[in-house]
């Protein structure tokens, strides 16, 4: 048997590093050396995007919103649309009602005369205008209402499908930001893109109203508004553009900036920052990537105040053709005066709701492709649930059959190779095998959170695909050697394990927490059973990595399943822990209708075990007791005697000292 007293030292080819090297992208470089955010994908869109495309996109996209929006809350979605009709109405009414006024006004005879007949076309524009400003407070009203309810209804479906889909799915390397980008950025231009959508069909109406109303007065003053209005909105998207290119420069540093924010105040960090005493260089990088960051902004708001600029000169120059050529038409008699001062609100309403409407239209574009992203990932997810057949997992097993199971990762890296078992209710089995050997796959699989490549699992004979993934699922307590960190009661991180965190069976959760040592974990507790185990709350408690794990354990066996599975639930434990716990769960909790099974690459637990398979390199290489497998002198003696030989050493140094 090989001799393990000593280990050797590992040999490595690397180079020294150089003496000095940068931190940050040299100077020039503001895009590179990071990888794009999530938050990034779609930033800008719109400012690449021709403004034909745009166009032909804002009716699908206003259609999509307002259907979403229908879903979530369909009384304040027609309300919204009603009111928002009727506004657009009655400021068209009004414009022509403030004609009516001005003829009444600019007519032959007295002014006393002419006065006291505009009174009552003035009075309806104030009566309009009194409507309007009502039917905008309701817009206001009922779309405050409307966003908040989209963002729920969609919260709630993203959380219902993440929370459910499959664990391989999880694991996909593409996962996080994909979660990510839904939750952060989708949901929250869901609920944004409810406004914008409004305030577009707003603009929309108010340009439709006022350009009708300029049509009524003088068809050729609809081609002198553009003139008016256009320099201004192509200086509007130009400068969107500017600072959409520009952010792209700097978002490298951007990030980079708020890494450095964050190590000179997160918890993590504080210790080994004050020991380093490295705040100085911190802050000296810290001020470098912001001297570049607000020298870049300074010259976009530069550029930005030019390009504005030069639009307000050109719209100004086309502001004074078209009142120009309105004085000529007044002059000239094809227009009367009254007919003129209409004209020149209807102008000035037309050139408000212009530069909205292009203002709008851009960001519903940005917004909508937030809103897709959503939807597609929704539509992923609810592709990749978890396998619903309508048949329930039974409440007890007396035998699992492993047969031939295959099982790679998304990443193409093959874990497993045709393994092949059987587990008996009432058996006591220990995986063992050295790290990546592929014992925590198998211990997913039978699990039910991953789906083998090939091969097949049974329950009594019946294969595990004919129930349903959950309920296979909820008949597993899988207890993990990093296990979730619930910041909820220390009462809830125990009956979680269960499915409910407001309900226990205290007597139930008392023998699960005297088992798993986390009774005295709680019992030292300010607030006992009811302490938040969260420093982030008053009065919550901070465990550590071993105490977390006792109540991990708790949590698994307060479960009570038919099939225990515990991952290496102790690696963080000290000894006399570790020991107390799987002799309770050997003893007391693995009872004649329990299947347990322990995962470890600590051989001590596996000596009581009924049956050892031990794992290599993703295939069974050996299986037996423990005495089975010392004498046959393989694998399993070669690890067993190592870590043997480490304790002997350690007593033999002791003695000779």
């Amino acid at each position: 048997m090989t001799d393990r007293t000593t280990v050797p030292a590992p040999r490595s080819a690397l180079p020294a590093p150089p003496a000095s090297a940068a931190s940050a992208p040299e100077s020039g470089d503001l895009t590179g050396h990071v990888n794009k955010g999530y938050w990034e994908t779609f930033e800008g869109q719109a400012s690449r995007t021709g403004v034909l495309t745009i166009l032909r996109s804002l009716p699908g996209i206003v259609r999509q919103v307002w259907v979403t929006a229908w879903r979530a809350d369909p009384r304040a979605a027609v309300l919204v649309a009603v009111l928002q009709l009727v506004s657009a109405v009655l400021a068209s009414a009004g414009l022509l009602a403030s004609v009516n006024v001005l003829q009444r006004v600019f007519a032959d005879g007295a002014s006393g005369t002419r006065i006291r007949a505009a009174l009552p076309a003035l009075a309806v524009v104030a009566g309009l205008l009194l409507v309007r400003g009502l039917m905008d407070t309701g817009i206001a009203h009922w779309q405050a209402r409307l966003g908040p309810r989209v963002r729920q209804e969609l919260e709630a479906q993203l959380l219902a499908l993440t929370s459910h889909v499959g664990l391989d799915v999880v694991d996909d390397p593409g996962w996080a930001d994909d979660v990510r980008r839904a939750y952060d950025r989708g949901l929250y231009f869901a609920k944004e893109s409810v406004g914008k959508t409004i305030e577009l069909v707003s603009a929309l109406l108010a340009l439709a109203g006022a350009a009708g109303v300029l049509g009524v007065l003088h068809p050729l003053l609809l081609i002198l508004l553009l003139a008016a209005v256009l320099p201004k909105g192509a200086a509007s998207v130009t400068s969107v553009r500017k600072g959409y290119l520009s952010a792209v420069r700097q978002s490298s540093l951007r990030r980079r900036i708020l890494h450095f924010s964050w190590v000179l105040y997160e918890r993590d960090t504080a210790a080994e920052l004050r020991t380093s005493t490295a705040q100085g260089a911190l802050l000296a990088e810290h001020e470098a990537l912001a001297t570049r960051i607000s020298d870049e902004e300074v010259a976009l708001g530069t550029d930005q105040a030019r390009t504005a600029l030069v639009g307000r000169a050109l719209g100004g120059l086309g502001l004074f053709a078209t009142y120009a050529v309105l004085a000529w038409m007044l002059g000239a008699g094809w227009l009367p005066l009254a007919a003129g001062g209409g004209a020149y609100f209807a102008i000035q309403a037309s050139q408000s709701a212009l530069l909205r409407v292009v203002i709008a239209a851009h960001l519903v574009f940005e917004n909508s492709l937030w809103v897709r992203d959503l939807a597609n990932f929704q539509d992923a997810c609810r592709r990749r649930l978890p396998r619903t057949t309508g048949r329930l997992a039974p409440a007890a097993v007396k035998e699992i059959t492993v047969t031939d199971v295959a099982f790679s990762y998304p990443q193409g890296k093959q874990a497993l190779h045709g393994v092949s078992f059987t587990l008996r209710a009432g058996q006591k089995i220990a995986f063992v095998g050295r790290n990546g050997s592929g014992k925590s796959t198998m211990s997913r699989i039978l699990a039910g959170l991953y789906e083998p490549s090939a091969g097949s699992v049974h329950w009594d004979g019946t294969r595990v695909t004919d129930y349903d993934s959950e309920s296979i699922q909820g008949r597993v307590a899988l207890v993990l050697q990093d296990p979730g960190h619930w910041p909820l009661t220390a009462l809830a991180n125990v009956t979680i394990g269960a499915g409910t965190i407001n309900s226990a069976e205290p007597e139930r959760a008392l023998r699960a927490v005297r088992a798993s040592g986390a009774d005295q974990v709680i019992e030292g507790l300010d607030h006992g059973w009811s302490t938040i185990l969260s420093p982030q709350f008053e009065g919550g408690a901070e465990l550590s990595d071993g105490n977390w794990s006792k109540i991990a354990c708790a949590r698994g066996l307060y479960q009570n399943a038919p099939v225990l599975i515990m991952d290496e639930p102790t690696a963080s434990m000290d000894p006399l822990a570790e020991h107390q716990l799987f002799q309770a769960v050997l003893d007391d909790y693995a009872g004649p209708e329990t299947i347990t099974v322990l995962v470890s690459h600590r051989l001590g637990p596996a000596v009581a075990c009924d049956l050892i398979l031990v794992f290599d390199e993703g295939r069974i290489a050996e299986s037996g007791t423990h005495h089975d497998l010392m004498a046959l002198g393989g694998i399993y003696a070669d690890m067993f005697e190592t870590q043997a030989a480490a304790y002997r050493t350690g007593t033999d140094r002791e003695d000779a000292a």
